[in-house]
């Protein structure tokens, strides 16, 4: 296994491709609501990374994909394909996943959105996948091992009563969009591969309400379901092991670890 330890020039890169990732989030955030299209989402954040930030979005044409962004409503784990079919309602809960390449190196990040008034069931399931992102984020530094990572996640969720997906799994990112190392969101204290400054990947937990078995849509080869119909949520940033600690390429500005 090929880990690419990044140097100075390509961090830099990345801290502009993640901060753009950022800044599409912040944009379509307004736009997510009742009576919209998960195609006009789309089609807003696609003309958003062409045109404002003159970058591509890495999602379209990516293995035959169809669509500029990711949009997964309610049970959908991940991967769903905008549409103009599909109308958000209130109640919804939707994961937004943005990848956008800059200047040949990719910044990956997605977030949840409350459609209207959350629903309380749905609301803690949110809450409780981000909360597994964030701690896993915090033991993010030299020396830690992957599967610290998926064991803190994973004792989180299933301490609240949620599964962790199996077949989804965070992912090495930089000039190539998925790279080494596999970051899985389960797994032991102290396993795995140790992390090491210049390392720089994604973690993107998703937890499931009921059971944590999925389905892949043979029909459109991309949109992955919960077997059991019960919501999903997922978090998503891209990161950096630092020489002390970790660096999040795509934090927003009302998140803990935003640097500015």
């Amino acid at each position: 296994m090929t880990v690419t330890i990044k140097n100075a020039a390509q961090i830099e890169k990345m801290r502009i491709a993640g901060r753009l990732a950022a800044d599409v989030l912040e944009m379509i955030g307004p736009h997510v609501q009742a009576g919209t299209s998960t195609d006009e989402l789309d089609q807003i954040c696609h003309d958003y990374i062409v045109n404002t930030q003159q970058a591509i979005p890495a999602p379209l044409n990516y293995h035959g994909f169809p669509k500029s962004i990711c949009t997964s409503v309610n049970e959908v784990v991940c991967h769903g394909i905008p549409s103009d079919r599909k109308i958000l309602k209130n109640g919804d809960i939707i994961n937004i996943d943005i990848t956008v390449i800059k200047d040949g190196v990719h910044g990956d990040t997605s977030k949840m959105f409350h459609i209207g008034k959350p629903l309380q069931h749905a609301e803690r399931l949110v809450k409780i996948t981000q909360e597994c992102l964030y701690k896993a984020i915090e033991i993010v530094r030299p020396g830690a091992t992957l599967g610290d990572i998926g064991h803190v996640i994973q004792q989180h969720a299933e301490a609240n009563y949620y599964s962790v997906v199996r077949e989804y799994c965070g992912h090495g990112i930089g000039e190539i969009f998925h790279e080494e190392p596999q970051v899985l969101h389960y797994g032991k204290k102290g396993a795995g591969m140790v992390l090491k400054e210049g390392m720089t990947f994604t973690i993107e937990p998703m937890l499931n309400a009921g059971k944590r078995h999925v389905k892949l849509d043979v029909k459109d080869g991309w949109t992955v379901t919960t077997k059991d119909k019960r919501l999903s949520a997922q978090w998503e940033h891209t990161m950096l092991v630092t020489k002390d600690g970790v660096e999040i390429f795509t934090a927003r500005p009302d998140e803990p670890f935003y640097r500015g």
